[in-house]
């Protein structure tokens, strides 16, 4: 079922209010990133070692074999669907102290971004009638 004009528009100021408020999460969901091909080769080698394992766990009797064939299943998607630059760091490691001691940044706070677009005029509004009904 299409949506109505009504619904696209209204979908098409969500989005754009999406890209204004957090412009990094819109580029992330829209973006479309290419995985390494060789992880997902290794993820499904993985997946069906795991498969194997807990087949042969669950035909032979053995509940402890089938246990790791289903951990191997779970670790080839978790390391397939991971991201593969989660662990490195850039910028700062950390700042170096007048007695040679290596402290930690501290992470600086983000400003508040001002109020403005469709969800904050929505916003708006329901404060107005909350205080224009006394309660």
């Amino acid at each position: 079922m299409p949506l109505s004009e009504y619904e696209q528009r209204v979908l098409e100021q969500m989005e754009r209010q999406l890209t204004s408020d957090d412009p990094r999460l819109a580029n992330t969901l829209t973006q479309r990133g290419r995985r390494p091909f060789g992880r997902y080769v290794i993820a499904g080698v993985g997946a069906a070692l795991g498969l194997l394992l807990l087949v042969l766990g669950a035909a032979g009797g053995r509940a402890w074999l089938g246990v790791v064939g289903f951990v191997v299943m779970f670790a080839a998607v978790a390391f397939a669907f991971a991201d593969p630059h989660r662990g490195r760091r850039s910028g700062p490691q950390g700042v170096v102290q007048e007695d040679g001691a290596v402290r930690q940044p501290r992470p600086a706070r983000p400003a508040k971004p001002a109020k403005h677009g469709f969800m904050s005029r929505l916003e708006d509004r329901w404060e107005r009638r909350r205080g224009e009904s006394g309660r």
